[in-house]
Formats: structure tokens, sequence, C-alpha cells
């Protein structure tokens, strides 16, 4: 059974880099906290940073906050 999306390639790159950078902040802060299970999750699932941004505003041991993701206030 094959799935035909028939997404434009621009798209796919959107969310290809919009996955990547969610999954690398969550995995940073799930190693910094040492929260190996959810590291190990975030990297084995896959979720197009649905599952990294619950992790990353839900379950970390620090959460994250909007503001901290305003770099250019700082």
């Amino acid at each position: 059974m094959t799935m035909n999306l028939n997404l434009p390639l621009p798209l796919l790159y959107v969310l290809f880099v919009w996955s990547l950078v969610w999954n690398g902040i969550a995995l940073w802060y799930a190693a910094k906290n040492n929260q190996r299970n959810w590291f190990v999750v975030l990297l084995v699932l896959h979720t197009a940073g649905i599952l990294e941004i619950i992790y990353l505003f839900f379950f970390a041991k620090k959460k994250l906050k909007l503001r901290d993701l305003q770099f250019w206030k700082k």
C-alpha cells in the first residue's frame, strides 16, 4: 500500500526544516535536563514537531516559555 500525497516540493522543505528545528531544541532540553526517556522517545519518533512542542512547553523539567524563543530581544 503506497500513499501519494502530491505535496509541492517547497512545502516539504519547509516541513523538514520545521521538524528539524523543533527536534533539535527538544533533544537539547531533554539531554540537558537528564530526561533520558524523553530523549529516546524524541529521537525515535518523528512527529513533525508536534511531540517536541508538547514536551518543551508541558513536560520538560525547565519548561520553555515563548519569551525564551525571542532571542532577538535579549
